[in-house]
């Protein structure tokens, strides 16, 4: 049984239920596509990692943008 795990931003940027059930549609349709899996049982996963607990080159992503809108 295939298992995917999606790991995206929270907080503000997080994706709007509506784009999580399209994620999970379009994942598991990808995944039968390409490796030919049944998908009935398929499971996928979305993470919502807060901004202050995702890093980049030494800094969180809220460091990040603050610095960019700077």
């Amino acid at each position: 049984m295939p298992f995917v795990r999606i790991c995206v931003t929270g907080d503000e940027e997080r994706p709007t239920s509506e784009q999580k059930k399209e994620l999970i549609a379009g994942v598991t349709k990808l995944v039968g596509d390409v490796l030919g899996k049944n998908t009935s049982n398929m499971v996928v996963i979305i993470d919502e990692i807060p901004m202050e607990n995702y890093g980049i080159g030494g800094k969180t992503v809220r460091e990040r943008h603050k610095e960019k809108q700077s």
